[in-house]
């Protein structure tokens, strides 16, 4: 299975692919960013990110498409411009069909550190542990985009199943079953 993963963000937005399968060790596909300036409008800086992603997505084919979940932060705008940009990559893969895992922080720095605590410097040495990488991915979004691939690499699937097994539910239904 291929996934990009996206660390969503208006100045860098970090993409990473990697390559795994059960019983296979993760290899890395390609990393980098998509960076804009600060300076432009918003509407050009999204189209960018826009481009960006569609470009990867086109020339790297993935399986699955992983996006790191907005969580509240102290900055409204920074969190506006990182959902914002996580947004332009959902719509991006899902116009394409690609199923698409959207993951906490935590969620992320669990899987690939064994903490959900971790720190940006611990995710990078262990994407770097993982990958067999010479050196850390940078900018540190880079790495979190690799980091949010063997995510949804090593929990994407099982999160799936559980998905097919869950009964649909109906709006309005004491109890959501039909």
């Amino acid at each position: 299975m291929r996934v990009l993963g996206v660390d969503p963000g208006l100045t860098r937005c970090g993409l990473g692919v990697v390559d795994g399968g059960p019983g296979r060790r993760a290899s890395l596909v390609e990393v980098g960013v998509v960076r804009t300036s600060a300076s432009d409008e918003v509407a050009d800086r999204l189209r960018a990110v826009s481009e960006g992603v569609d470009e990867w997505l086109d020339r790297v084919r993935p399986d699955a498409v992983a996006v790191e979940k907005v969580f509240s932060q102290a900055n409204v705008r920074t969190v506006m411009g990182t959902a914002q940009a996580g947004a332009v990559a959902i719509v991006a893969a899902a116009r394409r069909g690609l199923p698409i895992g959207l993951y906490t922080p935590s969620e992320v720095k669990a899987a690939v550190t064994g903490s959900g605590r971790a720190d940006k410097a611990q995710v990078g040495f262990m994407v770097t542990k993982l990958l067999d990488l010479p050196e850390a991915p940078r900018p540190a979004d880079a790495a979190d985009a690799l980091a949010l691939a063997l995510c949804h690499l090593w929990r994407g699937p099982a999160l799936a199943r559980m998905r097919a097994a869950t009964p649909a539910r109906s709006p309005g239904v004491p109890g959501g079953r039909r």
